[in-house]
């Protein structure tokens, strides 16, 4: 505290010394609830509970959210996000966030063949899946199946702010050929860096190559 300039030092009662385990748990309590307000406004960590994500990302990996960035721009190709359950999850019970990988943007055609996959008929170049995908998929005949049940969803495109994403462990991940899309207000963030393991400390690897990731 800045000293008035009128009083003499010699005048200025005697400052009360704090009793040191009062001091550090007030030191506790700031940084918890500086924590807690990064964690709802910026970033938080976050750990891997499954095998979907493998080769990238392995079981009890520990990762940093980047939940400032989609503010200022949209998810895309390539991007690992985390999201809460969409309202289809929600109906089996699901209450935690999964984390998967952007793959199809709104209003583009996703396909899955001949285990490959292919967005508005351009395949994708994919460095980073377990193995190739061993089942057929596409949002034409997915939103067709929907029509069917009832559902309002138009065309056969990923539908308007929505998005598609996969696992990188293609066989064994429960994601959008399964139950549908995401839509963009359930995302909460971006994973952008591994911090644990010390061993794989780093960023996550690049994304998918081609088509453009700009839409």
């Amino acid at each position: 505290m800045t000293r008035l300039q009128d009083q003499e030092p010699e005048k200025q009662p005697l400052q009360q010394v704090e009793n040191p385990w009062v001091e550090a748990t007030k030191t506790i309590v700031l940084s918890a609830v500086l924590a807690l307000g990064i964690r709802s406004l910026v970033a938080e960590a976050r750990y891997i509970p499954s095998g979907s994500m493998l080769p990238t990302l392995e079981i009890n990996d520990r990762l940093i959210i980047d939940k400032v960035s989609y503010r200022f721009q949209n998810p895309q190709r390539g991007d690992i996000v985390v999201f809460e359950p969409t309202d289809e999850l929600k109906k089996e019970n699901f209450k935690d966030a999964f984390i998967k990988r952007v793959i199809g943007l709104p209003g583009e055609e996703v396909e899955v063949k001949g285990g490959r996959v292919y967005v508005d008929g351009q395949p994708l170049r994919e460095n980073y899946i377990e193995d190739k995908p061993a089942y057929d998929f596409s949002t034409e005949q997915f939103n067709e199946a929907r029509r069917r049940k009832g559902l309002k969803i138009e065309g056969g495109k990923v539908p308007p702010g929505q998005y598609l994403v996969l696992g990188d462990n293609r066989n064994n991940s429960y994601d959008s050929h399964y139950w549908g899309y995401v839509p963009r207000k359930k995302i909460i963030g971006r994973a952008v860096v591994r911090f644990w393991p010390l061993n794989r400390v780093g960023e996550l690897g690049e994304g998918p190559v081609a088509p453009a990731t700009s839409k």
